[in-house]
């Protein structure tokens, strides 16, 4: 049984964000094709004008499927409610997903590195809204809670139509784009604690820095095979590409939809390649000051800086 949803954004190239400008609440935007210098839609201001509310964000324009893309469409032609992207923040392009569902040991030279099997199925484990920041907010580290703090950059799939049991010959009509993500991941709590249970290694608050964009599945395609990198410091520390996955979008939003009805905005986070810290030798553990750059092709670079933060008094 797949999706009785509506059709989500498509047929219609787009980069689309979400941004705050002075003190106003979060807007949602899209960048204006071929501008110069670069600008954006404000599609919050859009709506407004129309007499419409656009406050579900980021999830409600991806649910709105078809006519949001329609009105996209027609208002950026009129060239109305437009500003220069150097104007405003670039913030974290969905921050209230219903599921943040991750996949593990999912790139080839991933499972290499650590000499394991290559997974039959995707192994799934989950962060939360809570774990999302934005491009330049900090990553907190708490050194009361760990030491050794791993990068990992990874290609997020989103959900554009929702659904329960979709044929994988279907899953790729459910995607609706894709952004960057930076899978914070403290080594110590998630192999040496909770039981081996991975949750508590990967789930703190900030350890899910996302963006800058949400790039819709028109623009680089269902299955993309791009460049994918991390930088620490200005060192290139991973660099591969996405077609080394081993379960790519498609057969993930498949196999998750047999366990759990999947929603608009949900986001998967597809799996990190080769050259973690953990795996080197020595080890490479993040820390206080650090910057951290995670790149793909076609999608763009989210840069977020280690803060230690102190340990709260009880």
């Amino acid at each position: 049984v797949g999706s009785r949803a509506a059709k989500a954004c498509g047929s219609f190239a787009m980069r689309l964000l979400t941004f705050s400008s002075g003190s106003d609440l979060p807007h949602v935007g899209v960048e204006v094709p071929s501008s110069s210098p670069a600008a954006l839609l404000d599609l919050t201001a859009a709506y407004s004008a129309d007499g419409r509310s656009l406050a579900g964000g980021m999830k409600q324009l991806i649910a709105e499927g078809d006519s949001a893309t329609g009105f996209i469409v027609a208002t950026l032609k009129t060239g109305l409610h437009q500003l220069p992207l150097a104007s405003v923040r670039v913030l974290a392009p969905i921050y209230d997903p219903e599921k943040v569902i991750c996949v593990g040991m999912n790139y080839h030279d991933h499972c290499t590195e650590q000499n394991v099997p290559i997974p039959e199925v995707p192994l799934l484990f989950s962060k939360f809204a809570s774990s999302i920041i934005g491009p330049g907010e900090d990553i907190a580290l708490d050194t009361e809670l760990t030491s050794q703090l791993d990068f990992e950059v990874e290609l997020v799939v989103i959900v554009g139509r929702g659904g329960r049991y979709i044929p994988l010959e279907q899953a790729a009509d459910h995607i609706f784009g894709y952004t960057v993500a930076h899978d914070v991941s403290a080594r110590d709590l998630q192999f040496k604690s909770n039981g081996g249970q991975w949750l508590l290694g990967k789930a703190i608050d900030a350890f899910a820095p996302i963006g800058p964009v949400i790039v819709t599945r028109d623009e680089i395609g269902v299955a993309p095979k791009v460049g994918i990198r991390s930088r620490v410091n200005g060192v290139e520390m991973q660099s591969s590409n996405t077609r080394e996955l081993v379960h790519g979008p498609a057969d993930v939003v498949a196999y998750a939809s047999k366990y759990m009805t999947l929603k608009p905005g949900d986001m998967f986070l597809t799996g990190t390649p080769g050259g973690v810290g953990c795996f080197r030798k020595p080890p490479v553990w993040l820390k206080d000051g650090d910057t951290v750059e995670c790149e793909i092709d076609g999608i763009g670079c989210i840069t977020n800086k280690v803060r230690a933060v102190p340990a709260p008094k009880l």
